[in-house]
């Protein structure tokens, strides 16, 4: 009972720093081909980030969506075997050997377009942090066209700007993040633990997709 009031009083992005903390105890390995990337801990993280996405609304609608499915692939890739898949790099090899990493709905780019959205919220959080008066219209806009924006088609980039009219407001976005033990600043700084967290490792994983060619891939 008391770990799940602490649940409720404590807001999705504390909740992201402490998973994260878990996370960034794998260093980086010269070899990427030795790289450890825990898996539960990475997919506690992009349900974080899911449910910080949320509060912005309708706009997320269709990029939460993709999220929760590319969750739920690798929830289930894990599940069929704990021990082996307990590093998401098992999986990449495992598609790579294959020639499946780049066909249809892989686990590999599942793992792709988390990381692609997280760069979005990493983005989009250090706008805010910089600027805590930006409008949140072009604060999502312009996060979308350094991240999303390059690699997603003319029909996902179509129906992220009609969402995009749907965006609240900055103060009503702030609002949401804030739990009631918190006020700005404190807020302010959570954000900016979670970019410092975030950015390494988000870091490391991009070396990893290059390393198995995964990087350039687009949506429809």
């Amino acid at each position: 009972m008391k770990r799940k009031r602490e649940m409720e009083t404590k807001s999705e992005i504390r909740s992201a720093i402490e998973e994260l903390s878990v996370l960034t105890k794998a260093q980086p390995d010269v070899n990427l081909d030795l790289a450890h990337i825990p898996t539960k801990p990475f997919l506690h993280v992009c349900t974080l980030v899911l449910q910080v996405l949320d509060k912005i609304g309708p706009t997320m609608a269709v990029l939460r969506q993709d999220i929760h499915q590319n969750i739920q692939r690798l929830e289930i890739l894990c599940e069929s075997d704990p021990t082996k898949y307990s590093n998401l790099i098992e999986m990449l090899k495992k598609e790579e050997s294959e020639g499946n990493a780049r066909k249809g709905s892989s686990c590999s780019k599942a793992f792709l377009w988390l990381t692609r959205s997280m760069d979005f919220t990493v983005a989009l959080l250090q706008r805010l942090v910089k600027e805590p008066g930006q409008n949140m219209e072009q604060a999502v806009q312009e996060s979308y066209n350094v991240t999303l924006k390059p690699r997603h088609g003319w029909i996902s980039s179509a129906a992220f700007k009609v969402a995009l009219k749907l965006v609240p407001d900055n103060k009503t976005f702030i609002s949401l993040l804030m739990t009631k033990d918190q006020n700005h600043d404190s807020l302010k700084e959570d954000m900016q633990t979670l970019i410092s967290l975030l950015v390494p490792l988000l870091e490391q994983i991009h070396s990893i997709l290059r390393f198995y060619r995964l990087d350039r891939l687009k949506s429809s």
